[in-house]
């Protein structure tokens, strides 16, 4: 599962200070203008308002940095969205402190510049760094602080963080706390938190969301509100109802969870000669029904058959219990004894270790490879699915065929029910919950020298999530906005759409709550300031 996960270490910041102001400005406005030309006017009046409105310094880059490229390439995981035709801002802030944040936001809002905001680059369609129209990033990775209180079992973490730094602090205070967060241990806390988060804990303790319990958000007004101040609609819509619509989170208040000393996991493969068919056919019937402390997710690929040579579907059951494995053993020849899990296959480890195994870094190393990882990048699309009922075995018979017929598509199959079927589909944004059985994501991967035909792979995933129509859920079918997919459809090139263009895809991600997420959106955001391709529209706007 360790699909498109992670950061580059960050170089040396340019800032604008108030000590030496004068000489840097100057410097900053003349190589800028040089390269903006027309537009310097507006842009330069900007660059003057980020330091009129700041104490401290405030890093930025422009395109005429030797940085710059570095900065914006630190952790964009898409090379499929990195060529030298792909949009590219004006100017990158980097803010040190929740004052430059609300800074960036007034000199955005009162000069009229659009603003994306990026906490980890795991955006599949690079909406959080890129645009149709002049822009300029606003890039939190400087703000990743961690604090744990192992006595209230709550930490506060900054949007800039990474899961991985997050499970990494939690670890060192407590071996028996954990949090509920995603399996990609390079993803951002702002946009994970932001769209709802899942990870193997989801059938134990919900998505992310679900645990957070307070955050910081920098509002249209440049206004730092808790939840108390922000109301209970803010607080509603940022824990699930996707990045980029609302305001900038700065941090997140978060509900700490308990987990065993000692975890099992284990994966174990199976081909169709190994009787896979069959087996994924009880999958679907057990793994949403099985104890919460259980997690076993299904990932489908294509690999060489021995001893034909032929090419044949693997599946691969990969597993997280919270407990040891004796009883994970007795849990399995109870409920799911087709697999043969036998002892040889399942390894006890510590919660950290285990977030290491699911995201396919070695577990017997250093653990401070949480956060000093640098971001995998590579070519690939993303899709998602949700299935409402289980597969049939013609069905997952055609499927395989479809499969091995465009061989560098893979899916991921995800399961649901536990403590996800009992939390209220109103409860967040995140609405894919009562009655799923689980999540498909689709993956297709090419390499640099393929990326010429890069359209072909793209259109195999395209016909791939076609094929899956009859399969999935319907009236709508549902996708995950942390997958974002502009194939749902999407506003306009600067993200400005009505209401009837947006539900297209708002229902897709949000099923009924997309209509509370316009009155939200509404309500603390009337002129679509923060806006993207996919964001929340404004009825008033």
């Amino acid at each position: 599962m360790s699909f498109i996960c992670t950061t580059k270490p960050i170089p040396a910041k340019m800032s604008i200070t108030s000590s030496n102001s004068s000489l840097i400005l100057i410097s900053l406005l003349l190589s800028f203008f040089v390269y903006l030309e027309a537009s310097s006017s507006t842009h330069g009046n900007f660059l003057q308002c980020l330091y009129y409105h700041s104490n401290v310094s405030i890093p930025v880059y422009t395109p005429k940095d030797s940085n710059y490229s570095t900065i914006l390439q630190s952790t964009l995981g898409s090379l499929r969205l990195n060529s030298s035709a792909t949009p590219k801002p004006f100017l990158i802030v980097t803010p040190l402190t929740e004052s430059h944040v609300q800074t960036a936001v007034i000199c955005s809002k009162n000069h009229g510049i659009q603003i994306k905001v990026r906490s980890g680059g795991h955006d599949f369609e690079g909406l959080s760094y890129i645009s149709d129209v002049p822009f300029i990033i606003v890039d939190l990775f400087n703000l990743r602080e961690v604090n744990v209180d192992v006595k209230d079992k709550i930490a506060w973490v900054q949007s800039g963080a990474t899961t991985g730094e997050l499970y990494y602090k939690i670890a060192k205070k407590s071996n028996t706390l954990a949090f509920p967060a995603g399996m990609c241990t390079t993803v951002g806390i702002g946009g994970h938190f932001s769209g709802g988060g899942y990870g193997s804990m989801l059938r134990k303790y919900g998505t992310a969301g679900d645990n957070v319990i307070d955050a910081r958000i920098v509002d249209v007004h440049g206004r730092i509100l808790n939840r108390k101040s922000m109301g209970d609609g803010l607080f509603w819509a940022i824990r699930g109802g996707g990045g980029g619509s609302f305001g900038i989170v700065l941090s997140w208040k978060i509900r700490l969870v308990s987990v065993p000393p000692t975890v099992t996991v284990f994966s174990v493969g199976k081909t169709l000669a190994e009787r896979a068919t069959s087996l994924v056919r009880k999958w679907q019937k057990v793994a949403h029904k099985l104890p919460h402390d259980l997690f076993i997710m299904l990932g489908v690929g294509v690999v060489d058959s021995t001893p034909t040579g032929n090419k044949t579907i693997l599946t691969t059951f990969t597993s997280l219990f919270l407990g040891d494995s004796k009883k994970l053993q007795t849990v399995m020849k109870e409920r799911f004894p087709e697999l043969g899990l036998e002892a040889k296959d399942c390894i006890e480890m510590s919660w950290l270790r285990s977030v290491l195994f699911l995201d396919g870094l070695p577990t017997n190393g250093s653990i401070d490879i949480l956060v000093n990882r640098p971001q995998p990048q590579s070519y690939f699309k993303v899709k998602s699915d949700y299935v409402k009922q289980p597969i049939s075995q013609i069905g997952l018979g055609k499927i395989w065929e479809r499969t091995l017929k465009d061989e560098q598509n893979g899916m991921m199959f995800m399961p649901y029910g536990g403590r996800m079927s009992q939390i209220a589909e109103s409860e967040t944004p995140f609405s894919h919950r009562n009655g799923t059985l689980f999540k498909i994501i689709y993956l297709v991967y090419w390499d640099a020298k393929q990326d010429a035909t890069s359209q072909k792979y793209i259109n195999q995933i395209r016909r791939m999530y076609e094929f899956m129509t009859p399969y999935v859920s319907k009236s709508p079918r549902e996708a995950y906005v942390n997958y974002r997919d502009l194939d749902l459809g999407q506003t306009s090139k600067n993200g400005t759409a009505s209401y009837s263009q947006a539900k297209v895809w708002g229902t897709k991600y949000f099923k009924d709550n997309f209509d509370r997420l316009v009155y939200v959106k509404t309500k603390v955001d009337p002129d679509n300031f923060f806006r993207h391709e996919q964001s929340i529209p404004s009825i008033a706007y």
